[in-house]
């Protein structure tokens, strides 16, 4: 490694030695407090190991050892890093891009803390009808029983079911299933048999029944418990048995609102119809809180507002009091902090699972500002993640303001321009996985051109006449072969838009954050697409529609990289064809570990067990029996060309195309994503453990092993989101190579060196929410910026050094 000669004045640093999480191999690394320094390097390379988990993990790690017993189990901890010293490590605060779920209560305005400010607003300084009591904050929130309304119980949205979905085909019978929200196998024919029991015809067609009894069959809330005599079978005896009937809409709502099972719960949601609540229209709270005013509005009337709009209110409201004056000044400068990360297109209400993962980190970044810590360590994962340019300026602003106030900033970034503004940058590689995971140097910025192994260094300090990360802004936009054409298009901001996709073309659509990307490129254009083909048929240009986003490509431990592609199947075709499964007649189910027969039971597959500790939090360690193999020793004896299954799964995507090599099933899938930048990840690797960009690349991967002549078009959400420009030459690559292929891509990006490689580029803007939703400009990347038309121009006549 090499370590700058060039320190800070002051020798405080924080020294890291013998770092060796995940793929670090016993890395020394000194980085200076009350700076902020950048984390860089391809994906995969061991940056977030060394930022997250070695860095902010010992940090962790130290401040709970001064906690007591019982409180640490209210906290959830991430464990001790592996690492044998870091010295000189404050106190530490992690802003990641977390990748579970919030809960559909959390809104904007929860991880703000805004909303507590604007309900002590409305509790202190509202207008209350004449006679009301004053009400205590907690009755204007949604979350508590003294605000929630008791009809939705603060959810704003009631699910209701009916006969039509309940049942789908009236010409059925009851034995036949007309009934299709009640379960299957043995519950449903209890069910059937309590009916008949009870004189109900169960052959009668359902269209036929009396009105009378397909409305108790279906909603009645009363549980008759009565006698079944089940129908003999041939080959054994059933004793009768007390069965109690229950409705079709109390199983359905039974199921939904407390099985644990997703499967199930789906299931259920398939009967059930979402609507606003009829009691409080959707504002979630109770009617003594909708009662009150603040300049002329309900709280419910505020939180809908966009928060540009909502500080526009604030500023013109007529003060009433001390308490309103100072209580709305805290609003608008906790309202600025937001704003100012270019946020202020969102409204307070705006549920949190509806937000990007980039948004929620920098509601939360927006939040520490207002917090006046001092002297901790705030590590930040990719904060430039869904920015625009002129975005990504207001953010180094605020990374500046953290540092200037007492505080060192470690960040996890691949954003150049937030690369060069850094005071220290520490450069992981060379490459990702096992040819990665050392610190490849150490120091300011400038002097990064001088380490020859460094992935980075090419794109931070380029050479003379090279194109960047797009690589292609000197090649001359292609022609298009046709276009899809949008007019009229009315949703969330867009307003009686029009717009043309050409085809045959590499598009990009770009624009500030809540400009209404996502829902013209993936709402709206998907959607036409999609009805075109259905209906058109051969007349339309376009065959088939493939839309790769960040969602994950699983939920649980249990799906992964192997499972997903489909290499699962040729592996265990591949163990089910040995001769020692062969001679113990095993079939593929016995090399699954999500079904018994081969899995381990102690941990069912899992590879880990929960282990309960008095005083403490539940924590996960390796399963006792397998040692986190997923299998029983079996099982395990089984082995091909050397390997059993379990260590097969712990192979590299790069690994198992070489040990896969003669297998073309596993052969097509394993080089796909070898050549999209995946080549680190591990078959078996959990779905769980992915980033947003990694499963895109994935479902991107997935798509080029099938790739057909029929004219495709692929819609991607951002792809280049936490990606290395080295990982995003190889992405671009294989996007302008379907395109050459005869297909269509059109992306949202916001990475200006992308964008001037692209064939057309569509601006929208200006602004974001109520000030965007319209095409600013529209033509080849040349041409957009030098139209000199909205934010995006400048910087892409900056990107294509047109000036």
């Amino acid at each position: 490694m090499r370590q700058s000669t060039d320190p800070p004045a002051r020798d405080s640093f924080v020294r890291v030695r013998g770092a060796r999480e995940h793929n670090l191999r016993g890395v020394d690394v000194d980085v200076p407090r009350d700076a902020l320094t950048v984390f860089t390097g391809v994906s995969g390379s061991g940056k977030s190991s060394l930022a997250f988990g070695t860095l902010y993990a010992e940090a962790q790690r130290r401040y709970f050892e001064s906690v007591a017993p019982y409180a640490r189990r209210l906290i959830h901890q991430i464990g001790a890093p592996k690492v044998d010293s870091v010295t000189g490590l404050p106190p530490a605060v992690s802003l990641e891009q977390r990748r579970s779920t919030p809960g559909t209560r959390s809104s904007v305005g929860t991880v703000t803390l805004l909303s507590n400010s604007l309900r002590m607003l409305y509790s202190r300084a509202g207008t209350y009808p004449p006679g009301a009591p004053p009400l205590d904050s907690d009755a204007f929130s949604p979350n508590t029983a003294a605000g929630a309304c008791p009809s939705c119980h603060g959810l704003g949205r009631v699910h209701r079911t009916s006969e039509e979905l309940l049942v789908p085909d009236p010409g059925l019978s009851i034995r036949q299933g007309a009934v299709a929200a009640w379960p299957g196998a043995w519950q449903g024919k209890n069910l059937r048999d309590i009916l008949e029991v009870l004189g109900h015809d169960v052959d009668r067609p359902w269209r036929e029944l009396p009105a009378r009894d397909r409305e108790w069959i279906l909603f009645t809330e009363e549980q008759p418990v009565v006698t079944v005599h089940p129908v003999r079978d041939a080959d054994r005896i059933q004793r009768p048995y007390q069965g109690t009937y229950m409705s079709a809409r109390h199983y359905v709502m039974r199921t939904f609102g407390s099985t644990k099972s997703a499967t199930l719960r789906a299931r259920a949601e398939k009967f059930l119809a979402d609507s606003p609540c009829p009691v409080c229209a959707g504002s979630r709270l109770r009617p003594e809180a909708l009662a009150v005013t603040f300049a002329g509005r309900t709280i419910a009337e505020l939180a809908a507002l966009a928060l540009t709009e909502l500080d526009a209110v604030l500023a013109c409201a007529p003060p009433t009091g001390e308490a309103a004056r100072v209580l709305a000044a805290d609003l608008r400068a906790r309202i600025g902090a937001v704003t100012e990360l270019g946020l202020g297109y969102l409204s307070l209400d705006r549920t949190a699972p509806t937000l990007s993962a980039g948004e929620l980190q920098r509601l939360r970044l927006a939040t520490q500002l207002r917090s006046g810590l001092f002297g901790v360590v705030y590590v930040l994962d990719e904060p430039s993640a869904g920015l625009h340019p002129a975005d990504t300026e207001a953010l180094l602003g605020v990374l500046d303001r953290l540092k200037e106030a007492g505080n060192t900033v470690f960040v996890v970034e691949h954003h150049l321009d937030v690369v060069r503004h850094a005071d220290w940058l520490v450069d992981v590689g060379p490459r990702a996985g096992e040819h990665g995971g050392r610190v490849l140097y150490s120091g300011p910025p400038k002097d990064l051109a001088g380490v020859p192994d460094s992935a980075t260094a090419r794109f931070l300090h380029p050479a003379p006449g090279s194109a960047g990360a797009g690589g292609r802004a000197e090649r001359a936009p292609r022609t298009a072969t046709g276009e899809v054409r949008l007019s009229g298009v009315t949703r969330h901001n867009l307003r009686d838009l029009s717009a043309a996709f050409p085809l045959g073309v590499f598009t990009a659509v770009t624009g500030v954050s809540g400009s209404g990307k996502s829902t013209l490129v993936g709402q709206v254009l998907a959607e036409t697409v999609r009805e075109r083909i259905a209906a058109a048929g051969p007349g339309f240009p376009v065959r088939r529609l493939v839309e790769v986003d960040q969602k994950p490509i699983g939920r649980t431990p249990r799906s992964n990289l192997a499972t997903y592609t489909g290499l699962f199947d040729a592996v265990r075709a591949l163990f089910t064809a040995t001769p020692e499964a062969r001679a113990r007649g095993w079939k593929a189910g016995r090399f699954s570990f999500n079904v018994a027969g081969g899995r381990c039971e102690t941990c069912q597959g899992e590879g880990f067990v929960s282990v309960e500790l008095l005083f403490l939090p539940s924590t996960y360690a390796p399963c006792p029996l397998c040692a986190g193999a997923r299998y029983n020793d079996e099982t395990l004896q089984v082995r091909h060309a050397g390997l059993n299954i379990a260590e097969v799964l712990e192979l590299t995507v790069e690994a198992a195309a070489a040990f896969f090599a003669e297998v073309p099933a596993a052969d097509r899938a394993l080089r796909a994503l070898t050549d999209i930048g995946l080549g680190y990840l591990r078959l078996g690797q959990p779905a769980t453990e992915l980033s947003g960009g990694e499963a895109q690349r994935i479902k991107l991967a997935n798509e080029l092993q099938r790739v057909r002549r029929d004219h495709t078009l692929y819609l991607l959400d951002e792809p280049t989101t936490g990606l290395h420009p080295a990982d995003v030459e190889v992405l671009l690559d294989r996007l302008h190579g379907l395109v050459d292929a005869g297909h269509s891509v059109v992306v949202v990006e916001h990475d200006m060196a992308v964008v001037a490689g692209a064939d057309w580029v569509l601006d929208l803007g200006p602004g974001g929410g109520a000030e965007g939703g319209r095409v600013v400009a529209a033509g080849p990347p040349a041409r957009v910026a030098r139209s000199g038309e909205g934010l995006t121009a400048g910087y892409l006549a900056r990107a294509m050094r047109l000036r």
